[in-house]
């Protein structure tokens, strides 16, 4: 290190009130509170445009609700023609309009290395230099950690395997053999389109069943949220009894021409495919995980949060470890259905008030 380099100062921190980490649809449902409120935040994201993980789905991706029901804050998504169910695309396009609109302070591309605790302040270490602030919203979701169960023999399949994440569409699947894993909503739609071009097997831990043709998600997000302020949730009903998958036009096409029919999850993978218990073996050419994700948690590892089941405890939003702390988005430990754009919008105000709350004490 030359004399120079040792002894030149380094940028002193920014400072801030709030810091929001993570530009997709929960760090922007909280940015507009923030900005109505006149608060002193910054939105940091790790992407180099907006539209969050959504730029990154597959194209065919619809949402569960029509457009009115998937908006965020002050702004309705604008519907498609034709009354379908907004696009990943369409998502986007409305995030970055969204963005625009009401001037949120997004800096970006800034990845979030760190979260540590100060006297006063938490302090953020990212790739382009260090935060400090009174207040963080940690709003970094889901899709950046992808979850692959383990199975015998997965180390030994010679073919591909995909996630939900890597999965860009159908044609290069054209012709071959491909097994689905996974009982939801992203395997039923990725099922629907695979099967239009190459023959296809679905493989599920217990039965799929579809939701009626009337339920979307604006449906299961008020049961669950009534649920979830209900003094006695059993008594509000549960959303397993309606079933586990939203009949979008894809879905019900699949049905309708009887692709969606699942075998029992096999036991174990081979070179060429997959075995069940009884002997029955399956020769396949590519693998799709459709089977969810984990909270991207790691810029939080240092404070030390996380309990036994992975999660970081939290009283609503904040957390219990660490009160200048909030977690939004991350699914109904964080509020009922915050993963999705309807949910993220409803917390997102809550999560606000109470920082506000926290910031005039």
């Amino acid at each position: 290190m030359s004399p120079t380099e040792a002894t030149a100062p380094s940028p002193s921190p920014r400072r801030v009130d709030v810091l929001v980490v993570g530009g997709g649809q929960s760090g922007l449902a909280a940015g507009y509170h923030l900005r109505r409120a006149k608060a002193d935040f910054v939105i940091l994201d790790a992407q180099n445009r907006p539209g969050g993980a959504w730029r990154h789905a597959w194209p065919s991706l619809r949402l569960f609700s029509p457009a009115q029901y998937s908006s965020l804050p002050g702004r309705m998504m604008p519907a498609p023609a034709g009354g379908a169910s907004p696009s990943a695309a369409d998502t986007v396009a409305y995030l970055a309009d969204y963005e625009q609109r009401y001037r949120l302070p997004t800096v970006r591309p800034v990845r979030v290395r760190a979260v540590r605790r100060g006297e006063d302040h938490l302090t953020v270490q990212t790739d382009a230099g260090t935060w400090q602030a009174r207040i963080v919203i940690s709003a970094t979701g889901t899709w950046w950690r992808p979850f692959i169960p383990h199975y015998p023999g997965i180390g030994d399949f010679e073919g591909r395997q995909l996630h939900t994440a890597g999965y860009t569409g159908p044609e290069p699947l054209r012709g071959e053999r491909v097994m689905i894993v996974g009982g939801a909503n992203s395997a039923a739609q990725i099922l629907a389109e695979v099967s239009t071009v190459a023959s296809t097997t679905w493989a599920t831990l217990r039965p799929p069943r579809l939701l009626p043709d009337e339920v979307d998600g604006k449906a299961l997000f008020d049961l669950a949220t009534r649920r979830a302020r209900s003094a006695d949730a059993a008594g509000v009903g549960d959303l397993s009894d309606l079933g586990d998958i939203v009949a979008v036009p894809s879905v019900r096409e699949a049905r309708d021409r009887g692709t969606l029919k699942a075998e029992p999850m096999f036991a174990r993978l081979t070179a060429t495919g997959a075995a069940w218990a009884d002997g029955t073996e399956l020769a396949c050419e590519t693998i799709i995980w459709c089977t969810g994700f984990r909270p991207a948690l790691g810029h939080l590892a240092p404070l030390q949060l996380r309990g036994h089941d992975g999660l970081i405890p939290t009283e609503g939003t904040r957390a219990l470890g660490e009160p200048r702390l909030h977690l939004l988005g991350y699914g109904d430990w964080t509020g009922p259905a915050s993963a999705t754009l309807i949910g993220a919008a409803r917390t997102a105000k809550t999560c606000v008030a109470e920082v506000l709350q926290q910031l005039g004490s």
